[in-house]
């Protein structure tokens, strides 16, 4: 495969070719090449029958990769696992080339490990945990890139790493997809606690770690509605309950229900009821 970039160089293509010994032959998964390779116009590459196992990360721009006639086109974000000894070819896109973070490994179990993740998942796979295949990347080509007496055994470590991610690509996707509902869910609770104050989606972000452009569209996705709306709605559901079982005034209301404008209450009342303030209560008492 092609070159890398660790985390102390700028984005200039390397490629570190390794020899393993003949213990790590033995007893690691061991690294044959490893680089980071920056292209800047369609870039092919085409193999078969090459005793080696390969992982890609897509760290920018997008390309394709077609093995055992099937084409998977990739971007920034997306990895690709593939056994080397199968026709295959990847290339970059001509008009947005990609960069890519790479790794050619073989040894101890890596076929049991390829095999494993072809009953899971596609030879292109997207991780939840994309920096972490990043990072361990980047990390191999380091300590092959200042060998030590531990580089061997470190390596073979971090290669454990980056198929564990693999191989559970698609269960990191489910907990992550339940942690995020979780997290929503306790943003829904939030609000229908504290829907009578000053709520922003400014707070909201602060308050549950989570970015407000996220937060939007993820809480848009799963309930159907914006955060806002869902807000507005709270607050009209407890004017409901206050016009029907109070005898406050609608300005009391606005302002026990959140509002700081009575005829912004009224207006938003009216919006969601079809129906003023008084001609709810009227109904409901009469």
């Amino acid at each position: 495969m092609e070159n890398n970039k660790p985390e102390d160089t700028e984005n200039i293509p390397k490629r570190i070719i390794c020899t393993p010994s003949p213990a790590a032959k033995n007893a690691f998964f061991y690294v044959q090449e490893t680089g980071f390779l920056k292209t800047e116009e369609e870039y092919i590459t085409q193999r078969n029958n090459l005793n080696s196992f390969l992982i890609a990360a897509v760290t920018n721009g997008s390309g394709e990769l077609t093995v055992n006639g099937e084409t998977f086109f990739l971007q920034k974000g997306e990895c690709f696992f593939i056994d080397c000894r199968t026709e295959h070819n990847y290339k970059s896109s001509s008009s947005d080339p990609w960069e890519l973070l790479w790794v050619h490994f073989n040894g101890a179990t890596s076929r049991q490990y390829y095999e494993y993740f072809l009953s899971q998942s596609k030879n292109a796979f997207k991780p939840v945990f994309f920096e972490k295949i990043v990072s361990a990347i980047n990390s191999i080509i380091n300590i092959n890139e200042k060998k030590t007496a531990n580089t061997e055994p470190l390596t073979s470590q971090l290669i454990v790493d980056i198929l564990t991610l693999a191989v559970t690509v698609n269960n990191s996707a489910a907990q992550y997809d339940t942690a995020l509902k979780q997290k929503l869910a306790a943003v829904n609770r939030y609000i229908e606690e504290h829907f009578s104050e000053d709520l922003s989606l400014e707070k909201l972000s602060s308050e549950f770690y989570i970015s407000k452009f996220y937060l939007t569209r993820e809480y848009k996705k799963i309930y159907g509605k914006t955060i806002f709306r869902h807000i507005i709605t709270a607050r009209i559901n407890y004017g409901k309950k206050l016009l029907r079982f109070s005898d406050k005034s609608i300005e009391e209301i606005a302002h026990l229900c959140g509002f700081n404008d009575q005829s912004y209450f009224a207006r938003q009342f009216k919006k969601a009821e079809n129906l003023t303030c008084f001609s709810y209560r009227k109904m409901w008492r009469d």
